[in-house]
């Protein structure tokens, strides 16, 4: 219940209000936006849910922790010890490594058949995390062509909020 408030709240202050509507929807949209994400998310949890009914518990967990590790550890790395690391690389190398995991996933002796599966590993860790971190950096390198934020930005972003989507400035 506390992940579908958090992911609901989260969806409707970050994405909706900031995203969608630019800093400009009140909050009465706000909580509509949160109540239609609780019921969507309520819906497909249950949904993917009944798909991994018979699956091992300890298994999905480790699943879980591939997906997290794809897409959030080139960043966190990336962040901390490249300072040329910037916005694209970050948005890249989560995207990368999610959807990469989550592809891998559903190719894999998990999700098909163990004869007809294409990917062959159960955990596709190996390949994923790796390809994390290449889009990580791709993004980084190609972003940089024509944007002059850098390390500092997401630095300051990150820590204080400050030149955000509707942040306020001083």
């Amino acid at each position: 219940m506390y992940l579908v408030i958090s992911a609901a709240s989260a969806f409707a202050h970050d994405f909706y209000s900031h995203v969608l509507r630019q800093g400009k929807a009140t909050e009465k949209e706000q909580m509509k936006a949160a109540r239609w994400a609780s019921v969507g998310i309520a819906v497909f949890s249950i949904l993917l849910a009944l798909g991994a009914q018979k699956m091992n518990v300890s298994f999905l967990v480790s699943l879980a922790f591939c997906v997290a590790a794809s897409s959030n550890l080139p960043v966190i790395l990336f962040t901390l010890f490249w300072k040329k690391f910037n916005t694209g690389g970050a948005v890249a190398g989560m995207l990368t490594g999610l959807i990469g995991s989550v592809g891998l996933i559903l190719l894999s002796p998990n999700v098909m058949d163990a004869a007809t599966a294409i990917f062959p590993l159960k955990n596709p860790a190996v390949i994923s995390v790796p390809l994390g971190f290449l889009g990580a950096f791709v993004g980084a390198k190609l972003y940089t062509k024509k944007h002059k934020d850098n390390f500092e930005e997401i630095v300051v972003r990150a820590n204080t909020g400050v030149g955000a989507h509707g942040a306020v400035e001083h």
